[in-house]
């Protein structure tokens, strides 16, 4: 998988320093800054310390398979255009590399809801999926069915049996509607069964 981050830091130039000190315990395989500079800080086959507990799927140690990205970003700004682009190039290279589908990029607060939130409301899903680097869903639908969302999530990937119902959905709006509040409306359940339907987290192999 690719795990997408914001580093929540003043500077990049902190944010370096940190993911570069031991004694956190925190690291991960790159950095990109505002301007567009990428600093590769762990080699891609080497576990990085960037996701912490939580759960994608079956997945439950996601530091293991995964390649983690910090975008310099304190969370309350839109991520620049510089930016933007040098991710979509890393991205590229290691999906090739590595053949993780769209479906393995997730968001750091997609596998830890309510313990993260990055890389937050701000950051610009549906231009990565246009680019094939990540999945989006715009359906619409009518009527609010929280166990139909709830198994949903489940099979999309959001770790369920873990956490409340709200913070799953707090998880999945941040993502897929991060400008939406109120109560569960049929558009979350909509999208959420539409991204469940076309990529099942844990996909059952190929029979002979």
């Amino acid at each position: 998988m690719i795990v997408l981050h914001h580093t929540a830091m003043a500077t990049p130039e902190a944010a370096l320093a940190r993911l570069c000190d031991p004694g956190p315990e925190v690291s991960a395989h790159y950095l990109i800054c505002e301007r567009g500079r990428c600093w590769q800080l762990v080699a891609e086959e080497a576990r990085a310390w960037h996701a912490g507990a939580g759960r994608w799927g079956g997945a439950g140690d996601v530091n293991s398979r995964s390649i983690g990205i910090e975008l310099a970003n304190r969370g309350d700004h839109p991520y620049p255009a510089p930016q933007m682009a040098a991710l979509r190039a890393l991205m590229a290279g290691i999906m090739a590399r590595w053949a993780i589908a769209p479906h393995r990029v997730i968001a750091h607060s997609d596998m830890a809801p309510g313990r993260k939130s990055d890389p937050g409301p701000r950051f610009d899903w549906r231009a990565l999926a246009r680019d094939g680097l990540s999945v989006w869903s715009d359906v619409a639908g009518q009527g609010a069915d929280w166990g139909a969302f709830l198994r949903d999530a489940a099979r999309f990937g959001y770790p369920v049996a873990e956490n409340p119902a709200e913070t799953v959905l707090d998880a999945f709006r941040l993502r897929f509607r991060p400008h939406h509040a109120g109560p569960l409306d049929g558009t979350d359940c909509a999208r959420m069964a539409d991204l469940a339907a076309r990529f099942p987290v844990d996909r059952p192999p190929p029979s002979a």
